[in-house]
């Protein structure tokens, strides 16, 4: 498996797994490559990548977002600790769903438990990340960074 098909699985699993898993109309827009850091302001989940491709994955949001997609899924506010209960298996959907995607591909992956960030946190420790914003419609945006790194 070439490298560049490889990394284009693994963002199209992304961009299907969102579109999945979130119950409200989005827009997702071009990917694009930046180095270190990556600097994650209010909420993120970071999840990590284990198998033929490692790496690791964050969602990035204001806490506003995550609470409007807990509201479209759920049907109440989320606040506190709810809200980043929500948000670690929101992440938790959304990397597993990536996971199965790659699977059914001929990809060996598995992920690890979620670890919500809360308040501004910078990442560092990888070379070369995608950026993947996704506009969810009368909510907000949310930012997709992909860490892989291709045994």
């Amino acid at each position: 498996m070439t490298l560049t098909k490889s990394v284009t699985d693994i963002l199209n699993g992304t961009i299907d797994a969102v579109k999945s898993v979130l119950p409200l109309e989005i827009t997702v827009e071009k990917p694009a490559l930046f180095n270190q850091p990556f600097t994650q302001h209010s909420i993120g989940v970071l999840i990590g990548l284990t198998g033929d491709a490692r790496g690791r994955i964050i969602i990035d949001g204001d806490e506003m977002i995550f609470g409007k997609i807990g509201e479209a899924m759920f049907g109440m506010v989320l606040e506190g600790e709810m809200l980043e209960s929500f948000a670690g298996e929101l992440g938790n959907m959304i990397a597993g769903s990536i996971s199965t995607y790659a699977s059914q591909r001929g990809f060996e992956m598995d992920i690890t438990p979620p670890t919500v960030l809360v308040g501004q946190t910078k990442v560092y420790g990888f070379t070369k990340a995608f950026r993947l914003p996704i506009t969810i419609q009368n909510v907000g945006s949310l930012m997709i960074v992909l860490m892989v790194e291709l045994n």
